[in-house]
């Protein structure tokens, strides 16, 4: 923008360049070919600088100024970003009590230029010493508590450098007769030196209290990356434990078929390929799409198809707005796979998928035709490691977040998953 500004005559270029010169370069550019391709950049500058320089004055030095002005700004705000967090807090601290004590001492001594000379002395001193006293407790063996030798440590070293600001200040105003109403040599001393020790004993307590603080931030924030891949480790496993579990009882199918109906033996063998290629891409994944998940089930359905047939039908439905939540990998497969498993296919097994969301809820349905009971309706069936898969990865993706029911209606079984929120990922 600043470049085009002075094509255009807003800004006076830098080198400064008079008329007389800018129509120099454009003659030189006319009459010689080479040097006016190399000064072409330069001469189309100085045509506009001739063509425009009436415009030339004080708005384009304002423009440039203001330029200048933020350039340095950007500069200064970069460095300041790139210090320690201690020098930031340390150069923000002082500058405020040198603005306080400025002021003080202005009411003390009724002279502005007496006041800037020693508030700047003093803020300078305590500064330097309040760091060199951060040296001292970073070399000693101090732990984050304030005992009783923690607080005898401070209570020395704050008395030690207001002693020297104090007997430095008092040499000064000595030599160089800067008295204060109404004092003596008591009080010129004793009350600076009382005002500095509490300013350098209240520096040295925020400093501990800033290094606990950051030490505790420090010592959550490892025990929460410790956590996380305690809990992605658990996931993974418990992940990775339903892979054999369905490959076994996929195989088990396609052995059944093989026999009798070998192009469907087949068949299944291709679509569990895709399945399992389906699961591969996901093997690292802990949290992926609705849409992603659909997909998988979608695989795992079309290898049921082609074992059962017609014996089998499904349905799934997923709503748009719940298409792109998130979701725990590979959650929904074993609801799914025990939908079919223990579904009853007497008269045809139908398995319906319905995905929803309503809010910051994620709204899963899974049914089956069949009854949670036996054959005989003695007793219920045991859950399988499908089902404890899914209640521990509840557990540890969405931690009192969740709701899982499992039901039945007179001629079908319902698995309902209510899921609050984003998934924990472990990550």
């Amino acid at each position: 923008m600043l470049a085009v500004a002075i094509c255009h005559g807003a800004i006076r270029p830098p080198w400064g360049c008079s008329s007389k010169a800018a129509e120099n370069s454009v003659n030189l550019a006319e009459k010689e070919p080479q040097t006016g391709q190399a000064l072409a950049g330069r001469g189309q500058m100085a045509f506009y600088y001739r063509r425009y320089r009436r415009h030339w004055g004080l708005a384009g030095n304002t423009i440039l100024r203001a330029n200048m002005l933020s350039m340095a700004a950007g500069r200064l705000q970069a460095r300041w970003a790139g210090l320690p967090a201690f020098w930031r807090a340390q150069i923000a601290g002082w500058t405020l009590f040198g603005i306080l004590d400025l002021l003080n001492r202005q009411l003390a001594y009724r002279d502005f230029a007496v006041a800037l000379v020693l508030t700047l002395i003093v803020t300078l001193c305590l500064a330097g010493l309040s760091s060199m006293m951060r040296a001292v407790y970073a070399s000693h063996p101090i732990d984050n508590r304030l005992t009783r030798r923690v607080l005898v440590l401070i209570a020395l070293l704050s008395l030690a450098a207001a002693s020297t600001v104090a007997l430095i200040i008092f040499t000064l105003r000595q030599m160089l007769d800067w008295t204060i109403p109404h004092w003596g040599p008591v009080e010129e001393i004793v009350i600076p030196l009382i005002h500095y020790f509490l300013a350098l004993s209240a520096w040295s307590l925020c400093y501990f209290w800033a290094k606990t603080a950051l030490a505790e931030q420090a010592e959550r924030r490892h025990a929460m990356r410790a956590e996380a891949e305690a809990l992605r480790a658990e996931l993974e496993e418990l992940r990775l434990q339903l892979d054999p579990h369905f490959l076994f009882n996929a195989l088990n199918g396609v052995a059944e078929e093989v026999p009798e109906h070998p192009d469907a033996a087949l068949a299944m063998l291709r679509d569990l390929t895709a399945y399992l290629r389906h699961s591969l891409d996901t093997i690292n994944q802990t949290v992926v799409t609705v849409s992603f998940e659909v997909g998988g089930l979608s695989a795992y359905l079309a290898v049921q198809k082609a074992r059962f047939g017609e014996r089998l039908k499904s349905t799934v439905d997923v709503t748009p707005q719940a298409a792109q939540r998130r979701i725990a990998s590979f959650l929904l497969q074993p609801l799914v796979e025990n939908a079919v498993k223990h579904g009853r296919r007497e008269h045809g097994l139908e398995v319906r998928v319905d995905i929803r969301a309503e809010g910051e809820a994620l709204h899963v349905l899974v049914e089956n035709t069949g009854t949670l009971a036996e054959d005989n309706g003695s007793r219920p069936r045991r859950p399988g490691l499908g089902l404890e898969n899914v209640r521990r990865r509840l557990a540890l993706h969405y931690p009192q977040r969740h709701k899982f029911t499992l039901g039945s209606t007179h001629n079908s079984v319902i698995a309902a998953l209510v899921l609050e929120g984003e998934p924990c990922s472990g990550s």
